[in-house]
């Protein structure tokens, strides 16, 4: 959990009935856990999500994101009988030549990086249990925005960490196109699928992306730019050295036209719309507002599509 982190900031604890720590590369903890709870619904979300730790911690991001998984599905297959899988992975999981053609679902699956090639595994490892009867979807979102994020040397997170030191911001891959999106539109997504299948429906047994319109698909450099400009008083945003900068492809793009036939799911906010939602939660967050209710506000306005 990163530090701050919008579990706490938010108070998420306060509206759950339970919250059971564990390890998911740990077997017993994982089969005990799904034992106690034998959940119609599962959303398989934990992860080792950063590119750049993957690069400096491979074996980590291996073991947390393909063994994890497998043990997670495992205790699924041994211990319940859920109604509806949904494991997260990633727009990465593709394999990237840079070329910026759009990727659809069925494309062949790669990673350059550790933290890429772990989610290419995942996507394995869930195929291999939907094998074995389980109802389950894989979901694979484009570049995700929101209030809250905290994660360290991710784009908004770090620009909103200087923002509130009042230090230029210094942006890495500037030239890099990524297929930006709030969060929110990316977990309608995922519910939409969690909803098809729990009401029985396999057809949703499959992969999913989840991605914003063609028109938000921007560079970094862009991305940056316009969240210093709804800063109050601005943020100076300057190109970090070359050497900083990860290695990551030039552009990934993704072909969202399955999710939208099939399931009816569009964003429901544009890039401007979810800016506006991410900068508003940060600048609420530095003047000490209730963090827990700005985040039911902006959950609720996304529900009703309101700008």
């Amino acid at each position: 959990m990163s530090e701050p982190s919008l579990y706490e900031v938010a108070g998420v604890a306060g509206g759950m009935a339970g919250d059971v720590r564990g390890d998911v590369r740990s077997k017993s903890e994982v089969r005990a856990a799904v034992a106690r709870a034998r959940p119609d619904v599962v959303i398989h979300l934990a992860a080792q999500p950063l590119v750049r730790r993957g690069i400096s911690k491979p074996v980590e991001t291996f073991t947390i994101n393909v063994t994890g998984t497998a043990k997670v599905l495992e205790a699924l297959r041994a211990e319940a009988e859920p109604r509806a899988v949904v494991v997260v992975t990633s727009d990465k999981c593709y394999r990237n030549d840079g070329g910026g053609t759009p990727f659809g679902e069925d494309d062949p699956l790669g990673g350059d990086d550790p933290y890429s090639a772990s989610k290419a595994a995942q996507e394995h490892v869930a195929a291999a249990f939907r094998a074995f009867g389980l109802p389950l979807a894989t979901v694979r979102a484009g570049n995700v925005i929101g209030g809250g994020d905290w994660a360290p040397e991710r784009l908004v997170p770090d620009c909103m960490r200087a923002a509130l030191a009042g230090e230029p911001f210094l942006v890495r891959t500037p030239d890099a196109v990524r297929p930006w999106q709030h969060a929110l539109c990316a977990l309608d997504g995922y519910l939409t699928v969690a909803e098809r299948l729990l009401a029985g429906d396999r057809a949703p047994a499959t992969a999913w992306n989840f991605g914003p319109d063609e028109e938000d698909e921007r560079p970094v450099r862009w991305l940056a730019e316009r969240v210093a400009k709804r800063w109050p008083g601005g943020l100076e945003v300057r190109e970090a050295p070359p050497e900083e900068a990860p290695g990551e492809a030039p552009a990934l793009r993704l072909d969202c036209s399955r999710a939208r036939a099939e399931l009816g799911w569009t964003p429901r906010w544009d890039l401007a719309r979810g800016l506006d939602a991410t900068v508003s939660w940060y600048v609420g967050y530095r003047s000490g507002a209730d963090m827990h209710a700005e985040t039911l506000r902006q959950i609720a306005a996304f529900q009703q599509g309101e700008a």
